[in-house]
């Protein structure tokens, strides 16, 4: 597989507070997707992946994250959603690790539970810089709409990698596969939006006792 990646990236200054933003496109003979993500702000969002569940999970990302994030893809979905929904994974894990670039001063840890009507899911999240996930959903049934609920862990499998963060999700409810994915997508942002905000007491300080992520 050809695959071209073309990355820019504006980290975040603590004298000028420049908002923390990422530019990835990624091109294989599969997909071609483009992700810009601002860490610091308003929870925009802009999402035409060609998978309408998936558009509807980025929405979650940014509006709980307060992260705005654009994602454009074309696919091939004449074979199915698999290629499209595991690019746009590996693009925006991809987009977050630039937009962190060396990780100073971020809070680095996150973790939040949320109810979604029977559903509760919690997620707790680390950007160590070593990918890791503990994946615990129990999803009833195979199909939300048109979308492969088995797509859900390839979603956040190529997020991970490609983010270097460590990602344990867990189900302690539910028996709504809707319920349960955006529980899981809602717990992820919130996480997210804690983990990434500056800690004004580790201002330009890497957040580790090694010195280093």
């Amino acid at each position: 597989m050809q695959t071209t990646n073309r990355q820019v990236n504006s980290n975040y200054d603590q004298l000028t507070k420049t908002p923390r933003i990422a530019t990835v496109e990624r091109t294989t003979r599969e997909t071609n997707v483009q992700v810009t993500i601002n860490l610091d702000g308003r929870g925009t969002c802009t999402a035409a992946t060609g998978v309408p569940f998936l558009d509807h999970m980025l929405h979650q990302i940014a509006s709980h994250g307060l992260i705005d994030i654009d994602v454009q893809a074309k696919g091939d979905w004449e074979i199915d959603d698999h290629h499209t929904n595991e690019d746009v994974g590996i693009t925006l894990g991809q987009a977050f690790n630039q937009a962190l670039g060396d990780r100073k001063g971020i809070v680095r840890f996150g973790n939040f539970l949320a109810p979604l009507d029977e559903a509760l899911v919690q997620v707790a999240l680390d950007f160590s810089g070593r990918p890791h996930l503990s994946y615990g959903l129990q999803i009833p049934t195979q199909r939300v709409g048109t979308y492969d609920t088995q797509l859900v862990r390839e979603f956040f499998v190529a997020l991970v990698n490609h983010s270097q963060m460590t990602l344990h999700i867990r189900q302690l409810d539910g028996i709504n596969s809707h319920h349960i994915i955006e529980a899981t997508f809602k717990a992820f942002a919130r996480a997210t939006r804690l983990a990434v905000e500056i800690d004004p007491r580790r201002a330009g300080l890497i957040p580790s006792s090694k010195g280093v992520l």
